[in-house]
């Protein structure tokens, strides 16, 4: 069943590539429980089908990395690109868009998240496996706020400009 705006996300984890070591992350891969990152927390999630593929490295993730400033300035406290890929590949994406610091690049790297929320993606005939519906969401404390879901193949309202039209709304 597809997540829907009002429920809770579902418990989970993700893991993430960590550039620089610090206080309960070694350097490399490492894996977050999705409940305790969000709690107390406004979120902003955009997933997408792959790394390093044509519209998610030209317009996607680059779009909400342009307009950083903005979410910040809208109240949200972290902003997450979620992937069915590993966190390697994902860290080497984020160091190649310059997101250090402002996208956390979150891997999904066997799609059991992406499955936990109802937006799998079966890519199997063209060779990518299963992979994550193009989305965005706001989560305020766990809970979903808002909900954009791509049409597959379609990237027409999970864009950043999108979710800023509708933070602003109310």
């Amino acid at each position: 069943m597809t997540i829907q705006v009002g429920d809770r996300l579902p418990n989970g984890t993700l893991s993430e590539f960590v550039d620089n070591a610090r206080e309960g992350c070694a350097l490399g891969p490492n894996t977050f429980k999705v409940e305790e990152l969000v709690r107390g927390r406004r979120i902003v999630i955009f997933g997408l089908p792959g790394a390093f593929t044509p519209t998610c490295s030209a317009q996607h993730a680059p779009g909400y990395l342009a307009r950083y400033d903005e979410l910040k300035a809208a109240g949200v406290d972290e902003i997450w690109c979620l992937s069915v890929n590993d966190a390697f590949v994902m860290g080497a994406w984020g160091r190649d868009l310059k997101a250090t610091g402002k996208l956390r690049m979150m891997a999904d790297g066997s799609a059991e998240y992406a499955r936990a929320l109802g937006l799998e993606l079966d890519l199997t005939a063209k060779g990518m496996g299963v992979r994550c519906r193009r989305f965005s969401m706001l989560v305020e404390d766990g809970v979903v706020r808002i909900l954009n879901l791509e049409a597959p193949g379609k990237y027409e309202v999970s864009d950043v400009e999108t979710l800023l039209a509708q933070l602003a709304a109310g």
